[in-house]
């Protein structure tokens, strides 16, 4: 990897230049393959706010939310309530990212539908009319832009930011001001309020909280607010990324390579690499459960087991490898677990949303198996990495059983087939909704040709209720 650089004044003017390149590409200018990415995102995050209704935290979200505000122009989809553009992205956003199931950029480590989909989706219907085609437009260019920032800001999580929210308002911002029809010096002006209202800590993750699971709620909210407050005149900073109290020296500390911002925009599309999750835990822990699995498959019982040791890489260790403590009962804590992702995958030989309800995340089973597991940072590893892991096992009879790998499952290297997504897709407004195979195909078909869709307002139309028959 190239070294890190300090911004310049060499880079000044980079804000508005982002901002020139997307407003200039029009549908037209989207490749098939991008068209069909942005939709697959598109399909993968409705079906993980379905699933998302009786998740931690929602309930009490959407009820304070409705306390506050009694009508409005954009859809809550897990509730059908009618609130103003800015709260229905909150909303929609928390629950895209509440499983910590939505898709994921792994070299830019932003989640990016949980925050670009609630966001244009509140737009489009504040806005009215707004085309499946331009849908497409603004969640592709969106997308694109966040797992950009993602890899010019590469160590964002290591410092102490959760990528998807701090990075997310920015991208997003982008695409709300695309629909909004903003030319590119306003949409500078959204770029500017978005960065004036980023955050994202990170500790949320790390103390296991349910507050991680609204930052792109958060992000979504922020982005919608910066696009109309830009649309309407009102001024906002000139140069969010590369000036004096920019993000990329304030946030960022610096630890920057902004050429990997607009480096070929147009011609090379990062979309194609985000990955499609086929376990919903973080994605730090998912090289492990694949180990886990492996093991499964091999026959290994976890009372053979004397000591598991997994090594892994710095930002994911800090993520992922803090021993775990049933007596938290915190899904999030589960979720964030290696030790606990590895054991369920070890004994169980899958890890589903059944993992992480509140009786299986205090099972002493698995209680018993994370104690004897020990998660430990390997040195020799790059250390922004996100798929190495390696293990070691020592039996009690003596044996060594040892395995590695790189794999992330759902990414480029191993994606997920469609057919898959698809089936990913029913079982997650099923699971959630109780939604019928009917319903199910009904919008899975609108997404999967909403270029063809006049107003794509029929999203939240056709998103099943729980009583959708």
């Amino acid at each position: 990897m190239d070294a890190p650089t300090k911004t310049t004044s060499k880079i000044d003017g980079l804000s508005a230049e982002l901002c020139t390149a997307a407003a200039a590409i029009r549908y037209e200018g989207l490749p098939d393959d991008v068209v069909r990415t942005a939709k697959l995102l598109i399909l993968d995050t409705l079906g993980i706010i379905g699933a998302a209704r009786d998740a931690p935290g929602m309930a009490a979200l959407h009820n304070r939310l409705s306390s506050w505000e009694r009508d409005g122009s954009a859809t809550t989809l897990l509730t059908k309530r009618r609130l103003s553009p800015p709260t229905a992205a909150l909303a929609n956003g928390a629950a895209a990212h509440a499983l910590d199931f939505d898709d994921i950029h792994d070299a830019a480590r932003v989640h990016t539908s949980s925050v670009i989909l609630p966001t244009v989706l509140a737009v489009a219907e504040d806005r009215g009319n707004v085309s499946g085609r331009e849908l497409i437009r603004a969640m592709a260019l969106g997308a694109e832009i966040d797992a950009r920032l993602g890899l010019a800001c590469f160590n964002c999580l290591g410092i102490g930011w959760h990528p998807s929210a701090l990075l997310g308002v920015l991208a997003g911002a982008i695409a709300a001001g695309l629909l909004l029809q903003l030319d590119s010096e306003r949409l500078l002006g959204a770029l500017g309020f978005a960065q004036h209202l980023a955050n994202g800590s990170a500790q949320s993750m790390l103390d296991g909280t349910l507050s991680k699971r609204f930052g792109p709620g958060f992000a979504a909210k922020s982005a919608v607010m910066a696009a109309y407050l830009s649309g309407d005149g009102i001024s906002g900073p000139r140069r969010p990324l590369e000036g004096q109290a920019g993000l990329f020296l304030l946030q960022q500390r610096g630890e920057v390579m902004p050429e990997r911002l607009l480096a070929d925009f147009g011609k090379r599309w990062d979309i194609l690499d985000y990955a499609f999750k086929a376990f919903p835990s973080c994605r730090c822990t998912h090289s492990t459960i694949d180990l886990g699995l492996q093991m499964h498959r091999r026959g290994v019982q976890p009372s053979e087991i004397a000591v598991i040791e997994i090594r892994m890489p710095e930002v994911n260790f800090k993520t992922v490898g803090q021993p775990y403590d049933p007596l938290l009962k915190s899904m999030v804590h589960a979720q964030f677990s290696a030790a606990y992702c590895f054991a369920r995958a070890l004994t169980d030989g899958r890890v589903d949303l059944t993992t992480f309800r509140p009786d299986a995340i205090v099972d002493q089973r698995i209680a018993a198996l994370t104690e004897r597991t020990q998660v430990a940072l390997d040195q020799d590893m790059d250390p922004i990495a996100m798929g190495p892991v390696r293990l070691q096992m020592t039996l009690r009879d003596g044996r060594v059983m040892s395995a590695e790998t790189t794999k992330l499952l759902g990414g480029p290297e191993a994606p997920l087939s469609e057919d898959t997504l698809l089936d990913k897709f029913r079982s997650c407004l099923n699971v959630g909704l109780g939604a019928s195979r009917a319903a199910t195909d009904r919008l899975a078909e609108t997404v999967l040709h909403l270029e063809a869709a006049p107003n794509s307002a029929v999203l939240a139309q056709l998103f099943p209720s729980s009583d959708t028959k």
